[in-house]
């Protein structure tokens, strides 16, 4: 049971907004709000994970959805009430962060 619920929140912390921003590249988060189509040009490291989930709700509506799809707007919620706690516990290496590297910009598709 130890070993499930471990898989499942390693799982669950993929697609978390946070992990997405504060540990993986730049490129990652940055990708991800060029393939949305979202309407942000950037986000700040500041409460990052939070700002990537917003991006990810005002971007623009798909006709279809797969593995890179958009998910729904409830579990978007649920990711950006998790996302705000873990970025209020980085607070002060995002911070720094911002400080040290600005902005992560969107990427141009090419």
């Amino acid at each position: 049971m130890k070993f499930a619920s471990t898989l499942l929140l390693s799982i669950s912390l993929t697609g978390c907004g946070t992990v997405n921003t504060v540990f993986r590249d730049d490129s990652v988060a940055s990708d991800k709000l060029a393939r949305w189509d979202s309407r942000c040009e950037s986000i700040p490291r500041v409460y990052s994970g939070v700002a990537l989930d917003f991006c990810k709700l005002n971007a623009q509506p798909r006709s279809s959805t797969h593995l890179e799809g958009q998910p729904s707007a409830p579990l978007m919620l649920v990711d950006m009430a998790f996302s705000g706690v873990a970025d209020t516990v980085l607070l002060p290496y995002s911070i720094y962060l911002q400080d040290k590297s600005g902005n992560i910009p969107k990427a141009r598709l090419q």
